[in-house]
């Protein structure tokens, strides 16, 4: 194949953003973006949020318009599904039959909802919370005065949990752990957002599992393993989701817990990488692997998969970030868990701006930042410099957290 050709199989954030960083970075070849939506790449954090509450349309959330991938030269080929990649003749095979050769294979095949067993899905008001469509089924039946039970105390329950109240829906969470958000943040933090929520009004059921949800037609109730029944008009399930690693396994790529590739997003095919939710990747600065479901990894995994694929090698390397909103407390999340973190808290709780800070061996390797985005910018270079701090600066207001980090030259471009 004489002219190069870059496919990317997947098109939602991570595959639109790569491919417009091929064309940005002066990539010249072809590039063929497929995916199985029959909308152009879009960006999903608004779905539960803004598009639930009717503040923006669900086609504001799209990357670019249509015309764009055509004025790029970017051959999109939506409704479409790969079914087997040939690692040895660098093709794909689509559903249809079709076979595209490639010079390079990027996989941003995301992932998918966890579905709930013995769920009735076929029950007029269950409903999941992953695309466009289902955003808009949704988001049409937040009438006031409805119930509805979410099922899934992690963020995405949360958030579909704080729309449903502002739309004026009264609301049920079910997590069967003891605590929500239990495996995102250490229980201090978890607290907070339980709290947050508690105080709007809504009804936390935790260390409890939904063993039933009854109705002839359309949802009537859920029933809880402690004999609890909650009445229910509508039962959103929110238990994570699952990464699609299983195109990239049967052509024989390494995958634990997500597609496995280095800090070059290489998987361990040739020529393959991947990007976004699909891949365990090592992190250099965490000096670990992991596996983010974030608005942030989606976007720039993908940019460094792109510039790595045109011949310009550059590890992937970012202090994982994550936000939500829930109610009117923006939320924002720097670092990873891990276990026997030290929390330090900063700022005044009641007032609603605060940070936790998740020290290990006197280094920050967490922080939660509840309506403080300065802090978490700050918090983020603490983590990326490695730099030793005491729970005692963290704590005091007085102390500013850009005169903690080491690097002068680091301290000066943020206050810039």
């Amino acid at each position: 194949m004489a002219l190069q050709r870059f496919v990317i199989v997947g098109a939602g954030q991570a595959g639109g953003r790569a491919a417009e960083a091929l064309r940005a970075a002066g990539f010249k070849g072809e590039i063929v973006l497929i995916g199985e939506e029959r909308h152009e790449p879009y960006e999903r954090p608004a779905l539960s949020k803004a598009v639930l509450l009717g503040e923006q349309q669900a086609a504001s959330t799209l990357i670019h318009p249509r015309e764009w991938y055509a004025a790029q030269n970017i051959d999109l080929r939506t409704r479409a599904r790969v079914e087997a990649i040939a690692p040895v003749s660098r093709t794909v095979i689509t559903a249809d039959g079709q076979r595209v050769e490639y010079s390079k294979l990027l996989l941003c095949s995301g992932s998918r909802v966890r579905p709930l067993p013995g769920a009735p899905d076929h029950l007029r008001g269950v409903h999941y919370l992953r695309t466009i469509e289902e955003a808009e089924r949704l988001a049409a039946e937040l009438v006031p005065g409805r119930r509805l039970v979410v099922i899934g105390g992690g963020f995405i329950g949360l958030e579909v949990a704080a729309s449903a109240v502002k739309r004026g829906v009264a609301v049920s969470v079910v997590e069967r752990q003891g605590a929500v958000l239990d495996r995102a943040v250490p229980a201090a933090m978890a607290g907070y957002v339980e709290s947050l929520h508690r105080a709007q009004g809504v009804n936390l059921r935790l260390g409890v599992a939904v063993t039933a949800i009854h109705g002839a037609s359309a949802i009537e109730s859920v029933e809880l393993a402690d004999g609890t029944v909650l009445d229910a008009d509508l039962v959103v399930i929110g238990i994570g989701i699952i990464p699609n690693t299983e195109l990239a396994e049967a052509a024989g790529a390494a995958s634990s817990d997500g597609v496995v590739v280095d800090e070059y997003c290489r998987t361990t095919l040739e020529g393959v990488y991947a990007a976004g939710d699909v891949t365990n990747h090592y992190n250099p600065i965490l000096d670990r692997r992991v596996r983010l479901e974030s608005w942030q990894n989606a976007q720039n995994q993908a940019i460094a998969a792109a510039r790595n694929m045109i011949g310009a090698p550059q590890p992937y390397a970012e202090v994982p970030w994550f936000w939500s909103d829930q109610f009117e407390v923006n939320i924002q999340l720097v670092g990873v868990v891990e276990p026997g973190l030290e929390i330090v808290w900063r700022g005044d709780r009641q007032s609603g701006r605060s940070v936790a800070f998740g020290l290990a061996g006197g280094r920050l390797r967490l922080a939660a930042g509840f309506n403080v985005g300065a802090d978490i910018r700050f918090a983020r270079r603490l983590i990326e410099a490695g730099a030793e701090v005491s729970p005692q600066q963290l704590a005091d207001p007085a102390v500013k957290l850009k005169d903690l980090i080491p690097n002068n030259a680091a301290r000066r471009s943020l206050a810039a």
